[in-house]
């Protein structure tokens, strides 16, 4: 039995509070909530324009490496490609964290609203960039902007949202990712093709401004202003700095990284010196020891993320260069994870999955390997072409299952004055191992034979000869990572939270299977040992 269907059996077992006829127990207020799920009357406005802003963030992250190499060449900059890149991952690390504590000490609604002012700049700028300098100052701005967005929208689905359609919400915001990793490089190829690399930054510019008009009336509304009863907090400079390692240290390392010289090793060590000690103080304390709780809740999604994200960033090179397939049918296999991955998201966020949460995210986290280290047999001859849109499919369902999970998990555990940091902390965790993963298997890959040049030169990579074993290597790296995920699984709750019920999560909301706390609107509710509040009731009677 899972900590979570303990907790619930012992609510069930003492009874309800808050509802009429239960002898022992005081009567807890409970807040009644309108009826229907995310896009009923009262959300429908915030959840559209929510999940619009982050399906454009999407399309432009997925869109931006097909226009890029076009981009490069015309500004005559093809020596500074690796910055554009580079320049949007260390400038997001520096949104997040200082999104997490904007939003703790006024709000995620200013935070919104700023990220997506910066973004839009960004994009203004890359689209209409002279010089590839301007490029990567654009690439920087929309790397800073969406790391303020995202982290506030987390916010804001804790603020908004009742407990019981968090789970719904953050599925919405996973579904979002699905259209564009489909069509995304699809639209990117044809704009640049038929009106120039330009359009793919200029023309996002206008879509990003009408959802924000959709959601910020119900935002202000719904999650304006400081926590309430919690005094505002102040600036941590010690957390932006360390953020400002991280960000330094990760670009030096993934720049370092890029070639097999004797000097890359400088920027390479450098920046891991920087990384490592600014990594272990800005995130919770024993995330990579795998405490209880929270930690281990951020440390999970880190793991699987990086895993699955890093074998799939080389299932197109494989399937062309080794199987002899063009570039879209080797997409088709990322196409078709899109669908499943959208189908996880689901199946956690229903209101019957709530009680075995736990379980489903142990089923991801065997089902995420099992995918990642078979995709690799179609190296084979004898094996079907076709074998990685199963594997990776089935993967996707997997990290489905997890990803939105974790953020239900962690915004649960998070004191209301706390869940910025904590949701920052998140996204940070998910971004370093993606870089630092990335990083390790790019370089082994060009180590062991392998050269990702040929993907600048079109269908002409099918004619490059990589060494099966440099792809090999990847896969078993990720492969490790993603068991190293299954124990983590098993830490996600106190190990007291369904027994004694006084165990939670370090710096988080209390747990106890009995415990009465604050929602974010102030009002007194019940929460099971996950933090979980039960369903909406009746709110006591008034005494005479």
């Amino acid at each position: 039995m899972s900590h979570v269907e303990a907790g619930a059996d012992a609510a069930r077992a003492a009874g309800t509070p808050g509802q009429p006829g239960q002898p022992g127990r005081p009567a807890t207020a409970i807040p009644e909530h309108p009826p229907g799920g995310v896009l009923s009357a009262p959300y429908r406005a915030l959840t559209l324009g929510s999940v619009s802003v982050i399906l454009l963030i999407a399309f432009e992250a997925m869109a931006v490496g097909t226009a890029m190499p076009a981009a490069a060449a015309q500004l005559d900059g093809l020596g500074l490609y690796a910055f554009a890149f580079a320049a949007f991952f260390t400038t997001s690390l520096l949104g997040m964290v200082l999104s997490g504590q904007w939003c703790d000490r006024g709000g995620p609604v200013a935070p919104v609203v700023t990220g997506i002012a910066i973004f839009c700049a960004g994009l203004l700028l890359a689209g209409g960039a002279q010089t590839m300098l301007m490029l990567i100052l654009g690439r920087a701005g929309q790397g800073f902007g969406s790391g303020l967005i995202i982290v506030a929208l987390y916010v804001v689905v804790r603020r908004a949202y009742p407990d019981h359609l968090r789970p719904s919400a953050l599925a919405a915001f996973a579904s979002a990712w699905v259209i564009p990793s489909m069509v995304g490089p699809v639209i990117s190829g044809t704009v640049t093709e038929r009106f120039g690399w330009r359009w793919v930054f200029l023309g996002i510019t206008v879509l990003v401004v009408l959802p924000l008009l959709a959601m910020l009336p119900p935002m202000r509304r719904a999650a304006s202003g400081p926590t309430p009863g919690e005094p505002p907090g102040r600036f941590d400079g010690r957390g932006l700095r360390l953020a400002g390692a991280i960000a330094i240290g990760a670009a030096l390392l993934q720049f370092g990284g890029q070639e097999l010289r004797w000097w890359s090793l400088v920027p390479a060590v450098i920046g891991a010196a920087l990384l490592a000690p600014s990594a272990v103080r800005l995130l919770p304390t024993g995330t990579f020891r795998s405490a209880r709780g929270m930690p281990s809740a951020i440390l999970l999604r880190g793991l699987v993320s990086a895993s699955f994200l890093s074998a799939e960033s080389f299932v197109p090179l494989l399937l062309v260069t080794q199987r002899g397939l063009s570039y879209t049918q080797a997409g088709l296999a990322i196409a078709a994870g899109g669908l499943t991955w959208a189908l996880g998201s689901f199946t956690q966020s229903r209101p019957a999955a709530e009680p075995h949460r736990l379980l489903l995210m142990r089923v991801g986290t065997v089902l995420v390997p099992v995918g990642v280290a078979t995709t690799p047999l179609v190296l084979l001859e004898a094996v079907p072409v076709w074998l990685p849109v199963i594997t990776l499919a089935l993967a996707c369902y997997g990290m489905g299952l997890i990803i939105s999970s974790v953020g239900v998990l962690v915004l649960r555990f998070s004191e209301p004055a706390q869940v910025g940091g904590n949701i920052s902390s998140l996204q940070v965790c998910d971004a370093l191992a993606n870089v630092v993963t990335l990083t390790v298997v790019g370089s082994a890959f060009a180590a062991l034979g392998g050269s990702t040049a040929a993907l600048a030169e079109g269908e002409g990579a099918a004619d490059a000869q990589i060494a099966p074993g440099a792809f090999l290597v990847v896969y078993v790296v990720t492969t490790v990572l993603a068991l190293v995920a299954i124990p983590v699984a098993g830490r996600l709750i106190p190990r007291d939270a369904a027994g004694d019920g006084t165990g939670s999560a370090p710096g988080a909301a209390p747990t106890r299977t009995d415990a009465a706390d604050a929602d974010s609107d102030g009002t007194t509710v019940v929460r099971d040992a996950t933090g979980r509040s039960t369903p909406p009731g009746p709110a006591p009677r008034p005494g005479p």
